[in-house]
């Protein structure tokens, strides 16, 4: 069951949502957003409880 996340984006400060996986221990894409077409680097971890934590970067920023 995917879960529902709110994400400010890296270039335009919107607040976007997005869907996650919390079935995967991590995930790491690059996904347009959804109001300035940018492209979002993001990288998912799980925390101890199964929540899912969401970084949000730009392409030319490092994590």
């Amino acid at each position: 069951m995917l879960r529902a996340k709110t994400v400010q984006c890296p270039y335009c400060w919107e607040q976007i949502e997005i869907m996650v996986d919390p079935t995967l221990e991590e995930q790491d894409y690059i996904e347009d957003c959804s109001v300035c077409c940018s492209p979002i680097h993001f990288k998912i971890l799980l925390d101890e409880y199964g929540h899912p934590q969401v970084q949000a970067l730009s392409e030319n920023e490092d994590y």
